[in-house]
């Protein structure tokens, strides 16, 4: 194991948080990264990543990404393809892990229900399903991935949602399931206000800039751009993120479109700060249904109006509180669009804007899903002396049952 990480440990009395994720945490800054940085204060947090394949032997790379969160990224042998003998691997290195790293006692943290496959022996002493997305819409999707997620509402004790209509989804599902949205960082996208300096690979576009950031991938409506940018050449189009399970080549090209590639979080005010109207430019499709954005209360914290398709958990309730233009052909998005650049004055918006975003913040957030655990951590634990990592199959699933 290459082992970068330092000799941080859990104050006495917290359990280490362990995360299995689909996502790796250098890709986009997005939901994980700000609820773990914040669980970080508190605990350790080990961030354990999907494997990466090539030329190598097993090992675990792990690494001290933000104070406090060490990411483990597992490296497996090109040829070790077969899923039986992948799962096989990933059970001991695990075991490796929580071994090397003195992982005791612990909290299972689940962002994949593909984990599962490879944890389901482990003994922690409580477990969260946070579940961001309906992961078996996506494209590419596991064909076991349905089957593993019913699963795992039977073995964990408390489901988190990313937004409203997936909690009304998942709420029959479970017992414990709470809606916990998107919420905002309002302070570091509020110098989006403030900024004047315009970053060097934006500075020469004109204006009017409509801009969206994000993941460009099949959520993506690339047809509403194309067909937007054509009618309004002289609106110009700034897209920022990195383009994932689509071809680029398929994206529209316009001279008034500029695929300005992915930013890191901390640019993000920069950019938003020189365009005149924020995007949510998001196809109505299978993997759009439940999804909740995050750049939604990002956009308002930085003063920009905002024009959205109408994907639900914008619609409600951005779209009916009239913080957000609601608009999903070309000819609605156009109207919004000159509706807001002809507006003088936005502070009556501006005033509901604040006063929403009043009452939403991470660490609030974070802080309802901490107090959830622990609850269930003082439920479980006198009825175990200690959560066992390394103890053979456990009875996770009736001992959880049994404690609710």
């Amino acid at each position: 194991m290459n082992n970068n990480t330092n000799a941080f440990t859990s104050p006495p009395g917290e359990t280490d948080l362990v995360v299995f994720s689909h996502l790796r945490w250098d890709f986009v800054y997005q939901r994980p990264q700000h609820l773990l940085s914040r669980c970080a204060r508190k605990r350790r947090v080990f961030f354990v990543e999907e494997p990466i394949f090539g030329n190598c032997s097993m090992r675990l790379d792990v690494r001290e990404a933000d104070p406090g969160v060490h990411v483990v990224v597992p490296h497996l042998p090109e040829g070790l393809r077969s899923e039986i003998a992948i799962n096989a691997v990933m059970k001991d290195l695990t075991r490796q892990l929580f071994t090397d790293h003195s992982i005791n006692e612990y909290v299972f943290w689940y962002y994949t229900p593909m984990a599962l496959r490879f944890t389901d022996h482990f003994n922690p002493v409580a477990a969260v399903y946070d579940c961001m997305d309906e992961l078996s819409a996506f494209k590419g999707a596991h064909s076991q991935l349905q089957a593993l997620e019913k699963q795992l509402f039977r073995q964990v004790d408390l489901v988190f949602t990313g937004g409203q209509s997936l909690y009304e989804v998942k709420r029959d599902q479970h017992p414990a399931v709470y809606a916990f949205p998107s919420s905002i960082d309002a302070s570091h996208f509020g110098k989006a206000r403030t900024a004047t300096e315009d970053p060097e690979d934006q500075a020469h576009i004109p204006h009017p800039r409509l801009g969206f950031f994000g993941v460009i991938d099949e959520r993506f409506d690339v047809a509403l751009l194309d067909e937007v940018a054509a009618k309004r050449p002289d609106w110009h189009f700034v897209i920022i993120g990195p383009v994932v399970k689509i071809d680029p080549n398929a994206l529209p090209k316009h001279a008034n479109i500029h695929y300005l590639g992915g930013k890191k979080y901390s640019e993000l005010p920069d950019y938003l700060a020189g365009w005149d109207i924020a995007l949510l430019l998001f196809a109505r499709n299978e993997s759009t249904r439940f999804i909740s954005p995050t750049k939604t209360p990002e956009y308002l914290a930085a003063g920009k109006p905002v024009i959205s398709t109408s994907i639900r958990d914008v619609v409600r309730p951005y779209g009916e509180l009239k913080l957000v233009e609601i608009a999903d052909t070309p000819d609605e998005l156009i109207s919004a669009a000159e509706k807001l650049l002809s507006l003088d004055n936005r502070s009556e918006w501006l005033s509901k804007v604040d006063a929403f975003l009043e009452n939403i913040s991470w660490d609030k957030t974070w802080s309802q899903m901490s107090d959830l655990i622990d609850e269930v951590i003082d439920r479980r634990r006198p009825a175990k002396s200690a959560a066992m990592p390394l103890n053979g199959v456990s009875q996770r699933a009736g001992a959880a049952a049994s404690t609710r």
